[in-house]
Formats: structure tokens, sequence, C-alpha cells
């Protein structure tokens, strides 16, 4: 059985196929910059990395760049499209419909766009991705997998928002949480690598890529998590603002006369990174102009470690105990001096960074430790597995064995585990 696992985000799609039998990944990759100048697809095939520029202005251009690398006969990765078994399709919002992977149809499609302002980076894409996919592959299963589902396990009293209760009930007014699919993978590695059940570990996981969001695990189930009814409460990201006054918006409505619209796409396309440099929104653009002296971009990095920061210093008061903090995402994972501006100066509440393991850690295929072996909090990076999570649900939704994840068993929860790259 051959599933086709998609992820469509704000600026980049990965894409797995895997061969579920053999339980081998045929190949994997990513369409990074969409809608950015200097766009690329980037795969693997029979141990080989391939690269592909190209000028990708949308997320459907970009998953027709995906089915012409899987079908074209240079690279021997499928026959023809008839041999994909079914898509499993990652979905950012599903509200508190939705609180597991399920079986696409017309409800649950028409369900989705129902949310879809509620996330507006990010529905609109995963929207695309299915619609487009559906067109190509009608006549197989698709299932969606959703971000927010994850974290229905959260508590009232970390869920709701101190406003009026009426809004809850009448417009489902309250925190949602995302990355949800990346949490879990690297909260059950990080539970294997520190020899414990996911019921035994504490753990605070940060998810940093273009989107950012940290989450507290307890006893292997999300109890809390920044970001909110939207992915644009909590930590500083590409283009996000993150926490902010609300009077803000008042304010500048006073002052701008903005409508609406335009405040959405100052708040989630034009802050964050973006906002504070006035030219970037991604790291590796940051971190050039910082060292090149740019004092915004080196701003841009001081604010975005701090508030990551206070973060764990929260989460760190709301667990009680911190068994490990997981870095994971393409910033989390590859970004030496990010980490180390994060973790700089928490000895006091037990985390020793050693330098020369983080230094080393600046790939998105091993898992590796961070801190001293005598650091009472350990903190891994951990790269991020979310589409065989897509496709672990995909499996099991088709073989009639799905469970909600607080009930379901993992392939990567074992300690024997180890990624294909390692």
């Amino acid at each position: 059985m051959i599933i086709l696992a998609l992820n469509c985000g704000s600026s980049s799609v990965k894409f797995k196929l895997y061969k579920s039998g053999e339980r081998k990944s045929l190949t994997s990759g990513e369409v990074e910059r969409i809608g950015i100048s200097g766009s690329f697809l980037s795969f693997a095939i029979s141990g080989k990395e391939v690269k592909k520029e190209f000028e990708c202005h949308d997320h459907r251009a970009a998953l027709k760049s995906i089915i012409e690398v899987l079908t074209d006969r240079q690279y021997g990765i499928l026959g023809d499209l008839s041999q994909i078994a079914a898509v499993g399709h990652r979905v950012v919002h599903g509200g508190e419909k939705f609180k597991s992977s399920v079986m696409i149809n017309n409800e649950v499609l028409a369900a989705i766009k129902e949310v879809q302002d509620l996330a507006p980076l990010h529905n609109p894409p995963n929207i695309m991705g299915i619609e487009a996919a559906k067109e190509v592959l009608p006549d197989i299963p698709h299932v969606a997998v959703f971000d927010t589902a994850f974290h229905q396990t959260m508590p009232e009293q970390a869920y709701l928002y101190a406003v009026p209760y009426e809004w809850y009930g009448m417009y489902g007014v309250r925190r949602y949480g995302f990355h949800g699919t990346s949490h879990l993978y690297v909260s059950r590695r990080a539970a294997a690598l520190l020899g414990k059940t996911p019921l035994e570990a504490n753990l605070i996981t940060m998810h940093i890529g273009n989107g950012v969001s940290a989450a507290a695990i307890k006893g292997g189930i999300s109890v809390d998590t920044t970001m909110g009814l939207t992915p644009l409460e909590g930590a500083v990201m590409g283009t996000r603002c993150g926490d902010l006054d609300p009077s803000i918006i008042l304010f500048m409505i006073e002052k701008e006369g903005f409508y609406v619209e335009e405040l959405e796409k100052i708040l989630n396309k034009k802050s964050g990174l973006l906002g504070i440099t006035g030219k970037f929104m991604d790291r590796r653009d940051v971190d050039k102009a910082a060292d090149d002296g740019d004092h915004r971009a080196k701003l841009a990095q001081q604010i975005e470690a701090y508030r990551l920061r206070k973060y764990i210093g929260a989460y760190s008061a709301a667990l009680g105990r911190v068994d490990a903090i997981v870095f994971t995402a393409g910033g989390g994972e590859r970004n030496i001096r990010l980490r180390e501006r994060v973790l700089s100066g928490l000895e006091n509440i037990g985390i020793v960074l050693d330098a020369k393991r983080n230094a080393a850690a600046n790939t998105r295929e091993k898992e590796s430790l961070i801190t001293t072996d005598d650091s009472p909090v350990k903190v891994y990076v951990i790269p991020t597995d979310e589409e065989l999570v897509f496709i672990e649900d995909v499996i099991a939704i088709l073989e009639g064995r799905y469970e909600t994840h607080t009930h379901f068993t993992y392939s990567f929860e074992d300690p024997k585990y180890k990624r294909k790259a390692e």
C-alpha cells in the first residue's frame, strides 16, 4: 500500500511517499519559498538529494511539480498515479468539531472551509491541496489530519479566554493550538529517548518554523500551548506578530483608519520577523543581515529568543516538573545560534547547554542531545516527522483500527525505532 502525505504550510509543501507493507519511504521532499523569489523543490531518491529550482507562485503550482516528479520516468518513483492507495492531508484548523483524523467527504470539506478564517495563512492552502489532489486522484480515499486535534486535551483553564463567556458558546472563541502532529511526534520520540513511556514524561516542545508554537505536555497529552484561537497568538514568527496588547489594534484603527482586512493582513503577513526587520521573514536572511551589522535584524533575533525563553519559564511552572525540552522544525533543528540565545542563562531552572553538542546538531536527520550529561533538564533537537503521523493515521483508518491519539500507539514510540537516515 502506497500512501502520499501532503503537508501544505504557509510558504512550503512537504510530501512523503510511503510504502506501508515494507515500512519504507519511497521518497520525501519539500517545495520551499512558495511565493518568494528563489523557490525550489528538493527530494530524496536512491540516497541522493535532488534539487529543482523553479518559480512557484502558489500551492497549486507546488502540488503540480510534486506530481510531475513522482511520475517522472527519469526518477522511477511511480509507474503511474494509480499506485497511490490514499492521500493524507494536513489541515491546520478543525475547530472543536474534529478531535481526530477523519476520512474526507463533502461534509468534512465543507466543515473545514467553515473555519478557514481562523487560520487564514494555512487552511486556504490546505483546502487548495485537498481540492487539487482530489482532482488528480479522484477515486482513492483522502484523509484529513488536524493540527488542532492533539491539543483538544487542554483543560478549560488553559483554553478559555477571560472574555465574555457567551463568546465561547456562540462563536467557539477559545484556544485551539496548532502544529499538533509535530508536537505529538517529537513528544513521543523524546519520551522514548528518556527511557520513559509517554504517560511518564513532562515535556516542553518548541516547533520553530515560519510559524512557531510551544506546547506543555504532561503525561503524554497537551495541557497548554502558545497559539490560540488562530495561529496568530504566541511567539514571534516569520510574518505573524504573536502576543500583543489588544489595545494596539484599537489604537491603530484610530490613528490609521484600518479596515479589518487590512489589519488581518498586517498582523498575519507583515509582522513578526518581517515587521521588525522591514525586509526579512526567513531566519537565514535575518541572520545574514545581523552578521552584516543590521541593527533591526539583531533586534529581531533578540526579541524572538526572549519571547521563547519566557515561554520555557511559564511552562516549567505550569508542568511543575520538566524532563526535557525539544527543539524541532526548520529553525529549531538547524539554527544553532537561535537555540543558544533561547537557552542562555537558564541554568537556574536546570538547563545546562553543551556548546559543542549544540554546534554539532545542525541536521534535519539526526536526533541529538544538546545539554551536558549532568543537566537536570535534558534538551533535544528532534527532527519532526509530521508526515509519518499522517501516514500511520491514514493506514489505521483504512484498516479500521484507528483511535484518537490518547489511545493510539505509533511505531515511533518504540525505544528501538530509528529514523531511516540515521
